[in-house]
């Protein structure tokens, strides 16, 4: 060995470390491979990411570096350790404007528009709601956009627009959180979905969980099976377009993309959305004028078309019920007409599934 192969290897092993992502194994814990169980534990990343950051030494159980094929057990220790430190995640403000649609000392109701991430995450660290809200805050010294017992009691996607609650007060999130739990909230989203239902009204039972072929999106499982959460979904129609339909969306339960996965498992997944194959031309015509009016109307909507448009829960001070309501966004009022217009022209037509 040479004297710089040698000072090489001496700075490799005192290359820092830091510590990402920390894991104890459970008691019960079968043997498995360390790769799929930290693709279990970590939503953003993929099983081959994970055996990537292995071979590269980053995965350490008991504080050594182990291979992606090692089997955790019981009481390990597991680590992603990478070559950097773990990104800060303080939230700052950050002057982003805000819809208020309503404010008092103990909540704030908002109105998001499509394209805002509502809190810092992978990938999204800066420029988001939250980030937006600790700004509008600034002079409230009470008010601490780090303390978890503040800040927003439920979140809606990044392309979804529509209405939030955020408690400005510890006791304001207690309530609040209380009344989300125990399903006495009020949430309604108007959704343009593809295909014409049979019937105007329905019900969609099913437990949702990550999907294992692809993480980042949720899967439906059979109601009482021990995979995912169980959620359920009332629709009802509001106005039919023939290969496509617009819907309103009751939750009795807030799983993540609940309504974009129950569509989807029911063979209508929301126009627009990409990750549930909602971008696909999934019904009409074979004609190339068909095509280019959807594809026109993908630019006009380039998002799922998804509003959360009611929002009611009891004031958590004065116990007064607050309702509110939020007008559809000019994307999906343009989307909507635009579909309108078709059918008046085309109401010759037989729409065919």
């Amino acid at each position: 060995m040479t004297d710089n192969e040698e000072l090489q290897e001496i700075e490799d092993s005192e290359q820092s470390l830091y510590e990402h992502f920390h894991f104890d194994v459970d008691k019960g814990q079968e043997p498995l491979r360390v790769d799929k169980y930290m693709q279990e534990k970590l939503r953003y990343s993929s099983r081959n990411r994970i055996q990537k950051a292995a071979d590269a030494g980053f995965v350490h159980v008991n504080g050594r570096p182990v291979k992606s094929n090692y089997k955790v057990r019981p009481g390990d220790s597991v680590s992603l350790m990478l070559d950097r430190p773990r990104h800060d995640s303080t939230i700052e403000p950050e002057d982003i404007p805000l819809n208020v649609v309503y404010e008092d000392d103990d909540v704030m109701v908002i109105n998001k528009p499509a394209g805002l991430v509502v809190h810092p995450g992978a990938g999204n660290f800066h420029h988001t709601l939250v980030n937006a809200v600790a700004w509008h805050l600034k002079d409230l010294t009470s008010y601490d956009p780090n303390d978890p017992e503040v800040g927003l009691v439920h979140r809606i996607d990044k392309d979804t627009s529509g209405l939030l609650v955020l408690a400005k007060t510890p006791d304001a999130k207690t309530s609040l959180g209380l009344q989300f739990f125990s399903k006495t909230t009020h949430r309604s989203y108007n959704a343009l979905v593809w295909g014409n239902f049979q019937e105007d009204e329905g019900r969609i039972e099913g437990n949702i969980g990550r999907d294992p072929r692809d993480r980042l999106r949720m899967a439906v499982f059979p109601p009482g099976s021990e995979v995912g959460k169980p959620a359920v979904t009332h629709y009802r129609v509001l106005e039919r377009f023939g290969y496509v339909t617009l819907v309103e969306c009751v939750l009795e339960t807030g799983r993540t993309h609940q309504i974009r996965a129950h569509m989807k498992h029911i063979g209508h997944p929301l126009f627009g959305d990409e990750r549930y194959g909602g971008t696909e031309i999934l019904r009409g015509q074979r004609s190339s004028t068909y095509k280019a009016f959807v594809e026109n109307c993908f630019k006009v909507c380039p998002r799922q078309a998804l509003h959360a448009r009611t929002l009611g829960f009891k004031h958590p001070r004065t116990h007064q019920q607050m309702d509110f309501t939020s007008e559809l966004p000019g994307d999906m009022e343009a989307l909507i007409e635009r579909w309108r217009r078709y059918v008046n022209g085309a109401a010759h037509d037989t729409f065919e599934e």
